[in-house]
């Protein structure tokens, strides 16, 4: 796989925690540089963590069903892809707010847009890609969206917090249908 998609990966799985950091910044009031960088590295290193932890579950699968290791990728990465595009269209309830400086509400948000990257780490498996290189990429460049996206919420709001996600989704999505092509083809 090509530094280029992986590059991809990276984007598409940070895109959640991109939104999510959004919507952080508009929601705390006094924003100070610790705030964004507390958020950002929690969601940075979760959503590094996850696809070791998917790498590893996926080397396990992966001699079982190597057959049609192709389709389950595509599969994976075009439900992940699905669910966010969803969650970005469905209608937020008045209750969803809560404080995201907050260690218990930061960890449960952290677990909940690194799930994707999980289930991305089995795809790395199952595609006999070396994990260290891409979990770096995808630390960093969520880490960046997400220091960036809390200052971006704070100024700006929720414009963007809906189309950013579902972005993501969509390239998530692109990248399961090239990786099948290839396969197929």
């Amino acid at each position: 796989m090509s530094v280029f998609t992986i590059l991809f990966i990276a984007l598409g799985l940070s895109f959640d925690a991109f939104a999510v950091s959004i919507v952080s910044g508009v929601s705390i009031r006094d924003l100070k540089i610790k705030n964004a960088f507390r958020i950002a590295i929690f969601f940075g290193l979760f959503q590094a963590f996850m696809p070791i932890m998917g790498f590893f579950l996926g080397g396990k699968l992966r001699s079982i069903i190597s057959d049609i290791d192709h389709w389950v990728v595509f599969c994976i990465l075009f439900l992940v892809g699905c669910k966010m595009i969803y969650e970005a269209t469905r209608p937020k309830r008045k209750d969803d707010k809560k404080d995201p400086l907050n260690i218990y509400v930061l960890f449960l948000l952290s677990i909940a847009t690194s799930l994707d990257a999980f289930s991305v780490g089995i795809t790395f498996a199952f595609l006999k890609i070396a994990i260290i290189g891409p979990v770096i990429i995808i630390g960093v460049i969520t880490f960046a969206l997400s220091f960036f996206g809390v200052f971006l919420g704070n100024k700006t709001g929720h414009f963007f917090e809906r189309k950013i996600e579902a972005l993501g989704g969509l390239i998530l999505i692109a990248i399961g249908t090239k990786i099948l092509i290839e396969h197929l083809s």
